[in-house]
């Protein structure tokens, strides 16, 4: 059952991500890329870390997407200059890098050697990776730079407060 979970987000996920790119308009490529963040979240799932699910959902596919929608919307993608195809001659540049990347990530895969990965009996026996030993961790020995980082994201969210308000 596991086996086919996971093929199957990973069709949504290789689906979406392909859609990002094929996309004319930009406000459907953000839409792809939120399908894609949480057919990966379900992939997490399946490998069971469920703190990563969550955090997959929560910031990537919740709040870095609403940010990209904002600025999307912000900038009007919908004008009648700004759906003009201007990136034709980087289409040949783009098969032959994603054709490289393929190939790349077949010669990988051929010499993987599934010897080679590590197997856990049961891996929240000892608390490891659970949320409540990630939760300690980060509140007791990461609480400055947890605080700077919640102090530095309110700056950047006022500041676009800001800029949205201005008349251009």
């Amino acid at each position: 059952m596991e086996i086919w979970l996971f093929y199957l987000f990973a069709a949504i996920a290789l689906i979406s991500a392909v859609n990002v790119l094929a996309q004319r308009r930009v406000f459907y490529s953000a839409i792809s890329l939120i399908i894609c963040l949480s057919a990966l979240a379900g992939i997490y799932m399946i490998l069971e870390a469920p703190f990563i699910a969550a955090v997959q959902i929560i910031v990537y596919a919740g709040a870095i997407m609403v940010l990209f929608l904002f600025v999307i919307m912000l900038l009007d993608p919908f004008s009648a200059g700004v759906l003009t195809n201007k990136r034709k001659s980087l289409t040949y540049l783009g098969a032959l890098l994603g054709t490289l990347l393929l190939t790349l990530l077949y010669t990988l895969l051929r010499t993987f050697q599934q010897s080679r990965v590590p197997r856990f009996a049961d891996r929240t026996s000892d608390g490891y990776g659970s949320v409540r030993t990630i939760g300690e961790i980060l509140f007791k020995e990461y609480l400055l730079p947890f605080e700077a980082t919640s102090v530095l994201i309110l700056v950047a969210i006022i500041g676009t407060v800001i800029l949205a308000k201005r008349k251009i």
